[in-house]
Formats: C-alpha cells, structure tokens, sequence
C-alpha cells in the first residue's frame, strides 16, 4: 500500500427531511448566492423547502447552470457575487451544479483569469482564496457532494477539463433519498453508470497490497448492480434510493483511492465525447470503459480476473477467460441500464472522433495516461476507433 493522507471535511447530512437543518449549517447573517440548473427544483419540490428554511436570509438567486457548465455562463455568478458582496454560495442540484459551484468560489478571489484554473490545472489550496459553499443534493451519481474536484465545459474552445484542491470541499452537504423519486429513468440510469464506473477508474488496475480499499471498491459495485436495475423503475423506493445514494458518494470521495493506483484515461476520453457531441456524461463512459479494458487487457487482465471472480461470480476458466468474461458482463450491466455502448448508436457525426482526440491530448502533453502511464495516444486512438 502506498503511502496517503486522506483529509475529507465535509458535513455529511444524510437522510429524510434534512432540509430543514439548513438553518443550523448555514453561517448567520450571511448573504447567500443560491445556484441551481433548469428549474426542476420548482417541481418537485425542493425550491419551496430551501426557500422555507432560509426564511430571514437575503438570499440571491442564480439559475441555468447546464448539464456540462459552462465557464461563460459561470463566470457570471462570479460577477454578481463580487458586485454584491455574497459571501456564501448554496448549490441545489447534482453533479453538474455541483461543479460549476466549486468552479465560482474558486474563481471568484482568483488572481488572474480564472480560465487558468481550467487550461493550466491550477490547484485551489487556500481556504481564505474560495467563497464557501454548501450543497443541497438532488441527483446522486458524481459524488460531487463529498469531493473537492469537478469538470467544466469551456464554449468556446469546446474543452471538457478537472479543476480541483483542497479548499474545494463544501461545508456541507444535505443528502435526501427521497429527492430521486422525481428524476426521469434517463438520469437515473445515467448515476448509477456514473457512480459504477468511478469505482471502476480506481480499482481496475492492477494487483496490489491494499486489500481493504479492494473489498470495499467491490462491495460497491455488487450493491451498484444488485440495487441499479431496480432503482431506476422504483425511486420511491428508500431502500434502494438510500442505498444508491450512499453508493454514489462512497464510489468518489477518496476513500477508495487512497494507497492505491488509479486510471481515470476513461473519464478523459469520455469528457472528449461530450465536449465534442453533448453525449451524457455516463453515457461516454459506457462506451469507452469496456473498450478500454480491451485495448489495455495484458495490464490490466489480472485485475479483471478478481473484478469476475469477487463481483459476478466467474469461477471457471483461465485468468484471460475470467478477464474477458467481466468485461462482457459489464457491458450487459451497462445495457441493463439502458447504455448504447457504441459511438455510432448516439452520434451520426463519429467519424474523425479519434483523430481529433488524440491531436487534442498530444497538444495538452497528454501522452501517458493510466495507472502505468502506458496509455499512448496511439492506445487511445484504438480504444476511440474501437467504441465506433
């Protein structure tokens, strides 16, 4: 096991009705930038109870936050906070508001274009340098509520890029099942794919010493696909709601990355995807991840092998048909949840995909990635032409 800190602060609220703790968590006499999406939270609900909670609050409201947020249409919160003095930042929403809120407080004390945060990679480590933020969960998947990174989309140049630090952690986070009982099947589907295959950028590598982080990196995928199917035709169910949801934060907020390698080439061609094609965020990783374990399979075949065995139960054969057998089965798993696994199945406009990718990471100095710096852009223009 390699040596790690693991530092996580948040104020992890979970459960039915926690709403109305907001007056507990959020800092008295404060003035609150309240960031949210597209408006459901007027529908179900949740907009009536934060309002209610914060009664006695001056409160400013900042709405429209897209699916991938956008840095242009952040960079306007960042203006109506300097302009009005807010000094608290209240996300409602997942992950995408989630993001684009970490990306304004950092962005907001920032000296210099906060683009830079984006296109060079910049850290935010200094607490006093961020606006703090709370979140109010509404969609499960990212396990933004509990980390301290996030994406942003740039328009402009049609990048999908990390930021993160360690000052980037909300103060808390309010976490209630009952909020997916509302969410179309697509996003629901699209959280658990999530969530699955963060788990699976940190844990399908390759043999090591941490047992631990291994048996609870499995625990969660077995819960992930016993519960998956089931919750996306039933989320008024609490069990599975409570579950998914738990499942979803556990899957990211560095416990299970701690001591170990880790991949993440999946995430980095996948946010290509939808910069390029607006494709779901889950819905680029169903089609990468399989192919990239294909491509990369004489690194990462004993790996797969322990992932059939503990997780769907292969028992018999070798350890390439063990491997090759899981990552059948997670491609069923992904069908399961409603995933088209192919480029050409979500797009019309594929062909080229892989030459502009790979132009774009070797322009970045992106030219080793995985968790044995032995993904190539030669590597990744296969694992692109394979997803076709």
């Amino acid at each position: 096991m390699t040596n790690f800190e693991l530092y996580n602060p948040v104020n992890y609220v979970f459960g039915k009705g926690q709403i109305s703790k907001l007056p507990e968590l959020v800092p008295s006499n404060t003035k609150i930038l309240l960031t949210y999406g597209g408006g459901s939270i007027f529908k179900n609900g949740i907009y009536d109870q934060v309002k209610t909670a914060l009664q006695g609050y001056d409160v400013v409201e900042f709405g429209g936050i897209e699916p991938n947020p956008r840095f242009e249409t952040l960079m306007k919160a960042v203006q109506i906070i300097k302009e009005q003095n807010i000094d608290f930042i209240l996300a409602v929403g997942g992950g995408s508001v989630i993001d684009g809120t970490k990306f304004i407080s950092a962005a907001v004390k920032y000296d210099g274009n906060p683009i830079e945060i984006l296109q060079k990679r910049i850290l935010t480590k200094d607490i006093n340098a961020v606006v703090p933020f709370g979140i109010i969960l509404t969609l499960p998947a990212t396990g933004s509520e509990m980390n301290s990174g996030g994406v942003i989309t740039i328009n402009e140049t049609q990048e999908k890029l990390a930021f993160g630090g360690s000052a980037l952690f909300p103060k808390f986070s309010i976490c209630d099942p009952t909020v997916i009982e509302s969410l179309p099947k697509r996003q629901l589907q699209n959280g658990v794919v999530d969530a699955f295959t963060h788990v699976m950028e940190q844990y399908l590598t390759y043999s090591h010493d941490a047992l631990l982080q291994d048996r609870i990196a499995e625990s969660i995928l077995q819960t992930l696909i016993e519960i998956g199917p089931s919750v996306v035709e039933n989320p008024t169910d609490y069990k599975l709601a409570s579950n998914f949801m738990w499942c979803a934060t556990m899957a990211l907020n560095g416990l299970i990355q701690k001591g170990v390698p880790s991949d993440w080439a999946t995430h980095m061609i996948g946010h290509e995807l939808t910069a390029l094609y607006e494709i779901d965020h889950a819905r680029t990783l169903a089609i990468i991840g399989p192919n990239l374990y294909r491509v990369m399979f004489d690194t990462k075949k004993d790996k797969l092998a322990q992932y059939g065995e503990r997780v769907f139960g292969i028992t018999t054969g070798s350890i390439e048909e063990k491997a090759e057998k899981a990552i059948e089965k997670t491609t069923e798993f992904f069908h399961t949840m409603g995933m088209l696994t192919r480029l050409s199945e979500n797009t019309d406009q594929f062909e080229g995909t892989s030459d502009f990718i790979v132009k774009r990471f070797e322009e970045r100095g992106w030219k080793a990635l995985g968790e044995k710096q032995n993904i190539t852009p030669e590597k990744v223009r296969e694992i692109v032409e394979m997803s076709y």
